[in-house]
Order: structure tokens, then C-alpha cells, then sequence
């Protein structure tokens, strides 16, 4: 592309408002939507205990308030930055330390509060801006264009907004994917050029930078293998200089993150247990339904399911808006710069899909996994709108103005919904805790649970929003209450059959569900309530 201005002005002056908006609705209400059950698995590991810990100490079957929780929910006095390390190690390997030891220490300075936490992410992902504009910058060598497209794009995305303002590592992966991309792009650069010097120094830095990606979360290893596809199709499979600088920084990078990739290895089990959930079985038509929406997220999203024809039509349109964009792309541009796009959006992508297309289970439904390929398509979108502004008569210029402020003005809405609602689709199995808690919160109340699945995060996602004259009554999988003589109103969450057949033994009374949707229910005892004596 020559090289090129925003035209005309008022778009120019539009991009840089929704810039500022996007900016702004990062640090709203963040404390206002519910903090679910994998954010506090965060917390508990910035605490520095460990889940089994937290069972032994409160799943005991004794009545206690959702106050006894908090220790576990924070930086306190008992536990150190190695111990939210070792906790990680121990527990749960599949999530790599970086974001959790700059947690602990945001929160050390900032409180344990969830706006303090959240606003970590919210300010990690204002690197989002530099980072895609120095990744553009050099993808396509112009000054102006492509890139303020692509910043904008990416600050109302709303999939990415949705991370933005969560407690866990995946903006941060999304920022070091982008300095991975471009550090890597910087390095050919260098190597390539015969007037720039230390070209060593500038692959050290892509191995740093990709090390961090992967001290981050551990699919940064398909990014770097979509970056070996890259190097050694465009060096046309030839063993260059290039090539042999590339593979010496993937070693050394790898031997960075080698310590990680050991513990990974050495407690293979519990990262199988904690990753299991992906190998459910999930239906083919439900796969498809789902890459649709992922793909339409990017763009906008007010909460839906594609339960009907407006909503299958509008993601087909978005699937093939982006599927133009990324062959335009290709049409347009020089090996070296689709091939980019194009391997950043689909080698990440299929080490999950082929699995559940073929063994099975539901890799590739989880949005964060996909962040990679999200960014390549915002990439791509925006060298297509950049393009179609800029070139041609005026009047299909004019038009394609519009429909980039139709893009963004959706994208922006969407962000700006969703940053007032208390619920959104990202907290899965804990969807519904907002009204769970209203329901228990109507009068003084016992809550029942046990720490068997989804429990015992949900457990403590709720202990955000329950009154505090809510009793909470936690036992261990497989244990029944033995406290009988209680005078509130019993719920209990999400019990198995057998804990529901304790419960109506030890209580004497039956249970009526009064919540449920696709993850879990909510059960309150019968009017005729007549505990027996104490077991």
C-alpha cells in the first residue's frame, strides 16, 4: 500500500473519539459484574493456598459466614509470592506464573478488592494500542493508515474488551503475542538489512519476548509455531541466515521457559485433570454454531445465541465479510505480509479444532484459546477498511467510510452494554449467580453446598454478592450435612443425587428448585420443616 492519510478528516476525528471511548470503558463499573468462578481462582492463587487447603479449612461442615472466605481471596499475612508460584506449580500447571506474580503484586499495593484486580487487566490492555501499532507498522512499512485501523478495531472489540476487564492472564497473552509478532518482524528486518547492525541483540529480544508469551499461558507454543511457518516459507524452505537466527531464538526461548515446561511435564496428571473439561463431547452442529459467534464477537455483541434467523444471518454475513477481507489480503499484498495474517489466524486455531472435529470435545469453544486468530482477523479487516477509504472514486469511498463507522459505532455499543450489565456470556458456569443471589439474598438464609465440581468456585463467587447475614454450610463431595437444627430458609446449590437424598433424610423435608439453567441448579427445602435430633 502507498503510502497513505486517513481520509477524510471527520473519520480521522471519529477513530481517535472511539478511541477514547474504548480507553475510558476499560475502568467502568468493573467491580459491577459478577466475579465468577474462574477469577476466583485467581484470587486464590495470589493468596498462595491452595484448593485443597481451602477444603480442609471451611468445607468441614461447620456454619460459617461468607466473611470466613476472604482470607482465601487475597494477599494476606500468612503467604508469600512463592507460594502463589508453588501453588500454581501443584495444582494447577496448565497456567504459568507471569500474571499471577504481577497480581500478587498489583494487589499488594492496590487491595484485594475486585475493582483493584480487574483494573490490572484494564490497564495491561492498554498495551493493546502500541502493541498493534508497532506489529502494523511493520507488517505493512507505512507511516499512517492500516495501523490506526487495526488500534481501533482492537479497542472495540468486544471479545477483547471482555478480557480487559476480567481477572485472569488472557489480555496480557494477547499483548505478548503482539510484541512477539513484532519483535519477530523487527528481527528479519534487521537481519535482512545490510546497514543496521546487531541483529543478534534484536533476535534476543523476539527469544525474551516469546519466553514471556509463554511464562504467560502455554499456547503461545502454537503462535510459535505459526512463527516458524512464517520464517521458513518465506526464506522458500532454504536453510538462510534468517532461518538459522530464528531457530537458535526459538531454542533459547524455550530453554527460558524450560523450567515451567518442566513442572507441566512432571505433574502431567493434575494438568490433565484440570484441562479435562475441553475433551467433553459436544455436538458438530454446536461447534460450528459456536466458531460463528466467536468470529462475530470480535465485531459486536449484545449477549446472544443464535436462536434465530436474524442472528445466523448476521454471523454468516460477518464470517463472510472476514473471509473477503483475509483473501483481499492475499490479493493485495506480498507473501511476506499475508502469509503473516493468514498463519497467525489459522495454526493457532487448528491444533483445537481438527481434535473436536475428529476425537471430539469442545477445545475450540473456548473463546480465550482463540485470542490469536481474533487478532490476525483484526489485522486483516484492517488493511481491507484502510484500503477501501483510500482508494477508488470518491463516492465508494464515502461508502466504505460509513461502513467503518458502522463497525466501530457497533463495537463501541457493545463494549458499552455490556460494561453496565451484571452478567455476561465470558463467566459460563457462573451466568447465573447474580440471580442466584438475589434469590437467597430475599431473607435470612443457609446456603448448602459441597466442593464437588463447579461448586466450590461458585461457592466463592457468590460469597461476592450474598448478604452477610447469609450462612453458608459447606461439606466435602460425598458428605451430608450434620447440622440439622437450622431456623432460616436452606438453599442448597447444585446438589448431586445422592447429597440430595441426604439432605431430605437428614431434614426432613424435600427439596423445590427454584433456579436452573445448563450448568447448575438452585434448590430451597419445603415449608414443612422438621429437623430431626442431630446424628
Amino acid at each position: 500500500m502507498k503510502h497513505l492519510r486517513i481520509a477524510p478528516n471527520w473519520l480521522r476525528y471519529f477513530i481517535v473519539v472511539v478511541l477514547l471511548l474504548g480507553v475510558c470503558f476499560r475502568f467502568v463499573n468493573l467491580d459491577g459484574k459478577v466475579f465468577w468462578h474462574d477469577e476466583t481462582f485467581t484470587m486464590l492463587r495470589v493468596s498462595g493456598y491452595t484448593a485443597s487447603e481451602v477444603k480442609r479449612e471451611v468445607f468441614n461442615g461447620r456454619v460459617i459466614t461468607s466473611d470466613s472466605l476472604a482470607k482465601f481471596q487475597g494477599v494476606n499475612d500468612d503467604r508469600g509470592l512463592i507460594d502463589t508460584i508453588n501453588s500454581l506449580a501443584i495444582e494447577d500447571p496448565q497456567h504459568p506464573p507471569l500474571y499471577y506474580i504481577l497480581a500478587r503484586l498489583w494487589v499488594a499495593i492496590f487491595g484485594n478488592s475486585v475493582t483493584a484486580i480487574r483494573c490490572l487487566s484494564a490497564v495491561i490492555s492498554l498495551l493493546l494500542i502500541p502493541s498493534m501499532y508497532w506489529l502494523c507498522y511493520l507488517l505493512f512499512r507505512v507511516p499512517l493508515g492500516a495501523p490506526y485501523f487495526a488500534v481501533a478495531l482492537t479497542l472495540c472489540s468486544p471479545v477483547l474488551f471482555v478480557y480487559s476487564s476480567e481477572a485472569r492472564e488472557y489480555i496480557l497473552w494477547a499483548v505478548t503475542i503482539l510484541l512477539s509478532s513484532g519483535c519477530l518482524l523487527r528481527a528479519i528486518k534487521v537481519e535482512e538489512s545490510q546497514d543496521i547492525k546487531y541483529p543478534v541483540f534484536n533476535w534476543g529480544i523476539y527469544a525474551l519476548s516469546l519466553a514471556l508469551s509463554m511464562y504467560t499461558f502455554l499456547l503461545s507454543g502454537f503462535v510459535a509455531i505459526a512463527h516458524a511457518v512464517y520464517v521458513i516459507t518465506t526464506a522458500k524452505f532454504k536453510w538462510t541466515k534468517t532461518v538459522e537466527a530464528f531457530c537458535t531464538a526459538m531454542l533459547v526461548s524455550f530453554l527460558f521457559a524450560s523450567p515451567w515446561l518442566i513442572i507441566v511435564v512432571t505433574n502431567l496428571y493434575r494438568f490433565n485433570i484440570t484441562t479435562e473439561w475441553t475433551q467433553a463431547p459436544i455436538p458438530v452442529a454446536n461447534l460450528f454454531q459456536s466458531w460463528l459467534l466467536q468470529i462475530t464477537r470480535i465485531f459486536f455483541d449484545f449477549n446472544w445465541n443464535l436462536d434465530n434467523i436474524f442472528q445466523y444471518l448476521a454471523a454468516l454475513f460477518v464470517l463472510g465479510f472476514v473471509s473477503y477481507a483475509v483473501y483481499f489480503l492475499y490479493v493485495r499484498t506480498n507473501i511476506k505480509v499475508w502469509l503473516f495474517v493468514v498463519t497467525l489466524i489459522f495454526i493457532p486455531a487448528l491444533p483445537l479444532v481438527i481434535p473436536d472435529l475428529i476425537l471430539g470435545g469442545m477445545r475450540s469453544v473456548s473463546e480465550r484459546y482463540l485470542i490469536p486468530s481474533y487478532l490476525g482477523i483484526i489485522i486483516a479487516v484492517a488493511y481491507f477498511l484502510c484500503y477501501q477509504v483510500n482508494d477508488g472514486i470518491f463516492s465508494r469511498r464515502q461508502i466504505w467510510c460509513r461502513v467503518t463507522v458502522a463497525i466501530l459505532t457497533l463495537g463501541i455499543i457493545s463494549i458499552a452494554v455490556n460494561s453496565q450489565a451484571d452478567t455476561w456470556w465470558n463467566k459460563v458456569v457462573s451466568y447465573g449467580n447474580p440471580e442466584v443471589a438475589r434469590i437467597i439474598n430475599q431473607s435470612r438464609s443457609v446456603l448448602i453446598s459441597d466442593d464437588a465440581g463447579i461448586n466450590y468456585g461458585n461457592v466463592f463467587s457468590l460469597s461476592y454478592l450474598l448478604d452477610s447475614e447469609v450462612r453458608l454450610l459447606l461439606v466435602r463431595e460425598n458428605s451430608a450435612p450434620r447440622v440439622a437444627n437450622l431456623s432460616s430458609n436452606v438453599y442448597v446449590l447444585n446438589p448431586s443425587s445422592q447429597l440430595q437424598r441426604d439432605i431430605e433424610t437428614v431434614y426432613k423435608s424435600r427439596m423445590n428448585r427454584v433456579y436452573s439453567d445448563r450448568f447448575y441448579s438452585l434448590y430451597k427445602l419445603g415449608t414443612n420443616f422438621d429437623p430431626p435430633n442431630p446424628p
